[in-house]
């Protein structure tokens, strides 16, 4: 059963297999029967995924595709991943992992010293994980959160033998991961989720007859905001796009484009002034060193400005 949960992962998110791959080898190596295994269960099972996810791949693109090649292809052989960036191969090691697991380390490391012998094999699947990872130029946080359940299970045999500490223990891991879910939920960046509360508020005017349409423009980094999935009305919006170098000669994207010379975006994208949106979002600190936007914003009347996190909305 836990081998079609398996399949659908592997669909669903081609990297599942990374972090499954030594759980299923062990099962194998376990396995008196490996034959049967093999033919009833491994093969029909990965047949069956297989074939049902190239179908309906094929079915919405309306061609012959393959999905999970495709991410394979692009992510590690043409290396476009690359193009968000890279770290050294050490960093899960020595940042990574440590931040994702955040204040259960200790009990992390204390419970893996006592109960390593037990369950070397989900202790296997972390290194594994982790390692492989590794050998990826881009790295991300979220990419080894799925070894953060094997984790737990240390910790929590560390936990059970802590008797005299436990509900210190306890309490610390409470409080440490409550308050660092509080700020970071509510507090650090915010910005960019509150200014896109009131730029629904425009909403009412995109829906109406009005000639003066909601056109707002985004000058930050891309995706510094959650742009539509917050909005939730056909309102035009822009912002810096930055996709990543599919093999075009001498490729720059529009972000670094905007970065690197604002005068010429600018000009090129607004010349003389005409079709200047109706609202620009952006960083105070671009307005203070760019003068060429504040030249833009002159005339513009300062909607918002959220001082704390140095997002301002301005209307042209």
């Amino acid at each position: 059963m836990y081998l079609t949960l398996v399949a659908l992962a592997v669909i669903v998110r081609p990297t599942a297999l990374i972090v499954w791959f030594p759980l299923v080898m062990y099962h194998f190596c376990l396995e008196k029967n490996k034959l049967r295994l093999i033919t009833h269960n491994l093969l029909p099972i990965g047949a069956l995924a297989i074939v049902i996810s190239t179908a309906v791949d094929c079915i919405f693109y309306e061609k012959w595709t393959m999905v999970q090649f495709n991410f394979l292809k692009f992510n590690v052989f043409h290396s476009v991943a690359d193009f968000y960036g890279s770290h050294p191969w050490h960093w899960y090691f020595t940042q990574g992992f440590a931040v994702v697991i955040g204040p259960h380390l200790p009990l992390f490391l204390h419970g893996c010293c006592i109960a390593f012998k037990r369950y070397t094999i989900l202790l296997a699947a972390v290194v594994w994980t982790v390692g492989v990872y590794s050998l990826l130029p881009h790295k991300e946080f979220r990419f080894i959160y799925p070894v953060l359940p094997l984790c737990m299970i240390f910790c929590g045999i560390s936990l059970a033998s802590l008797k005299a500490w436990r509900r210190t223990a306890a309490f610390v891991l409470l409080v440490s991961n409550l308050s660092a879910a509080l700020y970071t939920g509510l507090v650090h960046q915010r910005g960019p989720l509150v200014i896109m509360g009131n730029l629904q508020t425009l909403c009412d005017v995109s829906s109406s007859s009005s000639p003066l349409q909601p056109d707002v423009l985004f000058l930050m980094p891309c995706h510094s905001t959650p742009y539509y999935s917050h909005v939730h009305c056909p309102m035009k919006m822009r912002f810096l796009e930055c996709p990543p170098d599919l093999g075009e000669v001498g490729y720059v994207d529009e972000a670094a484009r905007f970065y690197d010379d604002p005068p010429l975006w600018l000009r090129t994208s607004f010349p003389h002034k005409s079709f200047l949106p109706t609202h620009l979002v952006l960083f105070d600190v671009l307005e203070k060193l760019l003068p060429h936007v504040r030249a833009l914003l002159l005339e513009a009347q300062p909607l918002l400005q959220l001082r704390q996190s140095g997002v301002k909305l301005f209307c042209l």
